[in-house]
């Protein structure tokens, strides 16, 4: 049965509020350790625990359709389910007009669905975001939800203002090349900002032309990352 125990909850760490500028444009080694920006006095907010349902790669739903609450995993951004990221081993240029399609959000959403598979899970509200949905730190059978999405590198942090082993998994992530870091794709905030066609029936050839336009992607790097290719949709 779900717990509508509610509680207060001190601002912490994990309790900062996100930013919406690109990871690539922040001095994140320059931030982590000072003190973040002041937020607002602590505010009644639930804990949530019981069996979920894994909408995508940070929301989680306890429980059913309709009758539940959404939570979303606090400190963590990750691929929309329509968006795609691409293989960076594009070579034979002439027969493939564009790198192999890499479907990062649902990778995302199948790494958290593994985590928690059928065990109970908690959450312990944090903030709200803007759109009203309750921001948590979740932990299933004692694993830290959003540590995890960062370990295996298919979540990135949304503010540099969290706690040391976040930005160390992350880091980790990204010198392995794990999961997202090791493919092209678009930073989360400037995707939702151009994706016309935020459906499932999206194609991947509209995130590659949003990348041959990109301001900065999330990812490390690669020799040819800032060669513009040619459209193929004109």
């Amino acid at each position: 049965m779900r717990s509508r125990l509610f509680l207060f909850v001190a601002a912490s760490s994990l309790a900062q509020p996100a930013f919406a500028a690109d990871p690539i444009d922040q001095n994140w080694h320059a931030l982590r350790g000072q003190a973040a920006p002041p937020v607002a006095a602590a505010v009644r907010l639930p804990t949530f625990k019981g069996p979920v349902t894994v909408l995508d790669g940070r929301t989680l739903r306890f429980g059913t359709l309709g009758n539940g609450y959404k939570v979303r995993l606090a400190g963590i951004d990750t691929c929309e389910l329509p968006q795609w990221a691409l293989n960076p081993k594009w070579t034979n240029r002439d027969k493939q007009q564009a790198p192999t399609p890499v479907p990062c959000g649902p990778f995302a959403k199948a790494w958290l669905k593994r985590t928690v598979g059928n065990r109970p899970t908690t959450c312990v509200g944090l903030a709200y975001a803007n759109d009203g949905i309750p921001v948590a730190q979740c932990t299933t059978n004692g694993v830290d939800l959003a540590a995890e999405m960062l370990r295996v590198g298919w979540a990135r942090l949304d503010s540099p203002y969290i706690n040391a082993q976040y930005y160390a998994y992350q880091t980790n992530a990204m010198a392995a090349r794990y999961g997202m870091w090791g493919t092209y794709v678009l930073d989360m905030n400037e995707w939702r900002r151009k994706a016309v066609d935020k459906t499932l029936d999206r194609h991947p050839i509209a995130d590659f032309n949003l990348l041959a336009e990109r301001k900065s992607e999330i990812s490390p790097p690669f020799a040819d990352a800032r060669n513009k290719p040619k459209r193929t949709d004109r």
